[in-house]
């Protein structure tokens, strides 16, 4: 609990109207999208670095947990306040500062909307590429605290590949600026780099300097329908191996399908999969990669290959594929999901593991996501209500992050490790790689204020958070 000396500090730091003690209000900022809900002990909405400073000062001081957070979409619990405490919320800081067409880079505050940024820099004739599924509600801050990719990341990269520097502030207060605003530069140690992708627990980030590319001609979307699920992934790996390099190459299975065409009133006339395939460039360029796919996608044994005509058609298809997600919980009131990621060669090996484990637990696993670069998103449907099915929805998950981690993948693409995950991290990373980032994130925050209870939490945590809600 905090104190009413407290609670009066952090009204004076940030105004006695972007301050909220109430249950109400707290209510709203104490889960995400794993709905495990931790109610915090107060709501902050700072302007800048300098009142978040004040903030986490008072928080050393005081002895209590800081929780950064962005809009809370996140699957891994990345910004749930586990510990109580307060959250500091980025929602105010949404101003897109500066963008930069003569040097291609853009200025802004964590709190901006994806999406905003996006339509913003394409009015210029720039392009942003990272887009996360939740790219409408997610904000950049948040991104680059889980260095969120999404279907572009087979082309483009990653947030990580476009943040040239930081404006953070620091678990004990220092605001600090990182990085350059050069297209080179390795004065010192990449703190930018060890602050993206960090969930929030070495420091906050207040602004970022971020690069952007010259918005690609065209685009043609095609849709390829396999009668076998195998087929198509063996098609992702053919795709790869004749080096054609799509801006998207995404991966839907036919219980994906299924949920899709009665949310969007799709007809994929009973495929088992389909492949979602878009090629960008110049005018030539894309015809010449779009007609290869083709080629590739029929010798695979698709039963047919089709361009999307026109903008609305295509703008349908990429809205049914984001509403997977919570279109699954129509099949089964729970789901486990999660985003692994295996060598795209391997794509076909983890496609029939899924399918082994599936049949051995009679559990539904319903998978999809960036085949392209090998991040597929493997959903556990299940009924928490039957005890049964639960653990055995739990025992079909540590299979399948054991058939991942064989060839030689890892367990989290793009969602991260908060509460969801920490407990699996061992298998994957080894003692001394452990004690390493413990001794990073102890030497930044000594006093353990920052976020704590994620990626290493203590052994009385919240250790089933990953079994409690849905995915991405």
């Amino acid at each position: 609990m905090l104190s009413e000396i407290v609670k009066r500090e952090l009204k004076r730091i940030v105004g006695e109207a972007n301050a909220s003690f109430a249950k109400e209000d707290l209510l709203c900022y104490s889960y995400d999208a794993t709905n495990s809900p931790y109610l915090p002990d107060a709501v902050v909405f700072p302007s800048g670095a300098e009142e978040i400073s004040l903030i986490l000062k008072m928080a050393n001081s005081e002895g209590f947990p800081v929780i950064p957070r962005g809009a809370g979409t996140g699957f891994s619990g990345g910004s749930l306040p586990v510990e109580g405490g307060v959250v500091v919320s980025t929602e105010r800081m949404r101003k897109i500062i500066e963008i930069d067409t003569e040097n291609l880079t853009a200025l802004v505050e964590p709190g901006v909307v994806t999406w905003e940024l996006q339509t913003e820099v394409e009015k210029l004739g720039l392009f942003y590429p990272p887009d996360p599924t939740s790219l409408k509600f997610s904000t950049i801050g948040g991104n680059i605290a889980e260095c969120a990719g999404g279907p572009r990341a087979v082309k483009y990269g990653v947030t990580r590949d476009y943040v040239l520097g930081l404006e953070a502030v620091l678990p004990t207060g220092e605001i600090i600026t990182t990085g350059v605003r050069t297209a080179k530069g390795v004065v010192g140690y990449d703190l930018t780099r060890l602050l993206v992708g960090s969930e929030g627990t070495l420091g906050i980030v207040t602004k970022a300097h971020l690069k952007l590319l010259p918005k690609p001609e065209t685009t043609k979307t095609l849709l390829a329908l396999f009668p076998d699920i195998k087929d198509a992934a063996k098609a992702v790996s053919a795709i790869i191996r004749a080096k054609v390099v799509p801006s998207t190459l995404e991966f839907i299975d036919s219980a994906c399908i299924k949920v899709v065409e009665e949310h969007a009133k799709m007809d994929f006339s009973g495929a088992g999969a389909v492949l979602l395939i878009e090629a960008d460039g110049s005018a030539e360029s894309v015809e010449k990669e779009a007609s290869t796919i083709e080629k590739i996608c029929m010798e695979s044994r698709a039963s047919s290959v089709r361009a999307a005509t026109g903008k609305y058609e295509v703008k349908d298809l990429w809205k049914a594929r984001r509403a997977i997600s919570p279109s699954l919980l129509k099949i089964r009131p729970d789901k486990i999901n999660e985003d692994v990621v295996v060598p795209r060669a391997s794509i076909p090996d983890l496609i029939a593991g899924i399918e082994d484990i599936s049949k051995r637990h009679n559990l539904l696993i319903a998978c999809f996501g960036h085949a392209g670069d090998g991040n597929i998103h493997v959903n556990v449907m299940y009924d928490k209500k039957n005890p049964v099915e639960a653990a055995s929805a739990e025992d079909a998950v540590v299979e399948a992050f054991r058939l991942t981690l064989r060839l030689k993948g890892t367990i989290s693409g793009e969602h991260g490790v908060g509460t969801t995950k920490s407990r699996f991290i061992e298998m994957e990373l080894g003692p001394a790689v452990i004690d390493a980032m413990k001794r990073i994130k102890a030497t930044l925050d000594p006093k353990g204020i920052l976020n704590p209870g994620k990626i290493f939490p203590k052994a009385n945590g919240p250790q089933k958070a990953g079994f409690a809600g849905a995915g991405k």
